[in-house]
């Protein structure tokens, strides 16, 4: 799925056909985030009940449900903004967890604790869709981290042959195995000091 441009052009560049109506958009998706936060299986004739969008318009919108699954799990979520080339990378990597000076909660406004279970539920028990999450959104909020540590690498903070990929895999791992095998919750102050600690361990092993 592609994003409606909105400069003054797009109208020229718009492929043919009726313009998409980003309301029926929002309604889909609605629907469906509502379906999932019930428990219930997500299909299409309850996404078309629910939000009262015909057949058709849903089809022509997302030609499969794994790509309507994707999007609706990804409500609330955003992609970071880039860092400033001159960023503290070690604090940077604190706030990725939300560990930083303004808060310790990592989730989103808007993603709930419950959310998330339910996300991981969906994708776990789906691998097609667990690969069209990661591809059409989680995969894109990771590249501004990414960036900030290449960025470290250029200007000598961190060492050359730092693997960025791994260092994000390793420093998020740190957090969903405090959810999703320990079970705890990232706000206990016992969490934070352990996610802490990884960190320093982390930080530690990528530094020149």
């Amino acid at each position: 799925m592609t994003t409606p441009t909105t400069d003054a052009g797009a109208a020229v560049r718009r492929r043919p056909g009726r313009p998409r109506d980003e309301d029926i958009d929002g309604q889909i998706v609605a629907a469906t985030l509502a379906i999932i936060d019930a428990g219930e299986e997500v299909t299409v004739s309850r996404v078309v009940a629910r939000s009262g969008v015909s057949r058709a318009a849903l089809y022509r919108r997302w030609p499969s449900l794994t790509l309507l699954i994707a999007a609706a799990l990804d409500v609330g979520r955003e992609v970071p903004p880039a860092y400033p080339e001159d960023a503290d990378l070690r604090e940077v990597l604190l706030t990725g967890l939300g560990l930083g000076a303004d808060g310790v909660a990592p989730s989103a406004p808007g993603y709930s604790e419950e959310r998330f279970r339910q996300r991981i539920r969906l994708v776990m028990s789906d691998r097609a869709l667990q690969k069209t999450y990661w591809d059409s959104h989680v995969s894109r909020r990771r590249v501004p981290l990414q960036n900030a540590l290449r960025v470290g690498i250029a200007r000598g903070e961190l060492r050359s042959d730092l693997d960025v990929e791994a260092c994000f895999d390793a420093i998020a791992g740190v957090a969903y195995y405090q959810l999703v095998v320990r079970g705890d919750r990232i706000s206990d102050p016992a969490v934070v000091s352990r996610l802490r600690a990884a960190i320093e361990v982390i930080w530690r092993g990528m530094v020149s």
